[in-house]
């Protein structure tokens, strides 16, 4: 490759990492990449469709799709608000709706869930309220808040011809209860390192492809200083100004994850690994193994390549099963189960 340009070298090599994720029984000789892809579309859970309200609530996506627009223009946040909500519902155990509970056993509660983004929670509630008014009440909280999540995405940049495998199930019932702690436990948190970010996903059936796109999220939303705090090396004076912003009293101002473009969705979290100045400590870990760091270099190189990459495995986060997705209900709160006042995880007596 001596008489390639740099440009030349660098296409030649993406098309060997493209060539592995499509085609990887015929790249045995780089087997650390034939583990390299999304698998495509995961199978669709029984009972569940990609149109299923296309004649009982045919202006779905419509309304969802405007309340999203107006939420976006009063509060650009709420973007990184519905992709968090969205994750940390999808990965206990499946889109089940379960986190929108509130309640003295609510997940909202737990550590991994603190700070979610109040006005995200309180958009799914009025998206259900309108759809509910228009259809009856017959789409659960669980499609609407992976549809305001699709949405969301969409319009924050990512062109929809670059979001063909971003298929969500539809059909979901609501969950009955919250998820239990040690469910919620799995959720990775901001201080792994990067072998047991691997496992966390791998746990749930997503691989180094989906860890890689899906922490591509951060190019939007803001961490507290408790997430990075325990952030070290790499970078001393970029950790050293993240930790001297923590200072400021009474209250520490809440530090963009995309240090770059921190209301664009982009390529631009992963460029920022490359300068050292990711902000979490599980970020820079993705720099650490050689094979996930090539696509750190990958998707920085070829933001086109990321959003189609982060579409597919959002859609595989959205296949994510835990009990059967038919088994639940269609809740009139999304923040209540109904009729039923909340006591435990996964147990209920009757209100009054």
């Amino acid at each position: 490759m001596a008489g390639l340009s740099r440009a030349a070298m660098l296409a030649t090599t993406m098309g060997l990492i493209v060539a592995a994720l499509l085609f990887p029984s015929a790249m045995s000789t780089r087997p650390s990449l034939i583990s390299m892809t999304t698998g495509g579309v995961r199978q669709l859970p029984d009972g569940l469709s990609y149109d299923f309200y296309k004649d009982t609530c045919p202006t779905l996506e419509i309304m969802v799709r405007e309340a999203v627009e107006r939420a976006i223009e009063s509060d650009v946040g709420v973007v990184a608000g519905l992709l968090r909500i969205f994750f940390h519902d999808c990965f206990p155990q499946g889109c089940d709706g379960s986190i929108l509970l509130t309640g003295a056993n609510s997940e909202l509660k737990m550590p991994q869930n603190v700070g979610l983004r109040q006005s995200a929670l309180d958009l799914t509630e009025s998206i259900r309220e309108t759809v509910h008014q228009e259809c009856g009440a017959i789409v659960s909280c669980a499609d609407i808040s992976n549809l305001a999540t699709k949405h969301a995405v969409m319009q924050s940049g990512v062109p929809g011809n670059l979001v063909p495998g971003y298929l969500l199930p539809l059909g979901r019932k609501d969950s009955l209860g919250p998820a239990t702690t040690q469910q919620v436990r799995t959720i990775p948190s901001p201080d792994l390192d990067v072998n047991q970010l691997v496992e966390a996903f791998a746990s749930r059936g997503l691989n180094e492809v989906d860890l890689v796109a899906l922490s591509g999220a951060h190019t939007i939303g803001k961490a507290s200083c408790g997430s990075f705090m325990n952030r070290e090396g790499e970078n001393d004076e970029f950790v050293q100004r993240l930790k001297n912003n923590c200072t400021y009293f009474p209250v520490a101002p809440l530090q963009d994850l995309d240090v770059t473009t921190p209301n664009t969705f982009d390529n631009y979290y992963y460029k920022n690994l490359q300068n050292r100045t990711g902000v979490l400590h599980s970020d820079m870990q993705l720099t650490l193994n050689a094979t996930i760091n090539q696509l750190v270099d990958f998707f920085a190189a070829d933001q086109g390549w990321f959003f189609a990459t982060f579409s597919t495995s959002m859609s595989n986060l959205a296949h994510l099963e835990g009990k059967p997705a038919i088994i639940g209900e269609v809740r009139r709160n999304c923040f209540k189960v109904n009729g039923l006042e909340l006591t435990a995880p996964n147990t209920f007596v009757a209100s009054a």
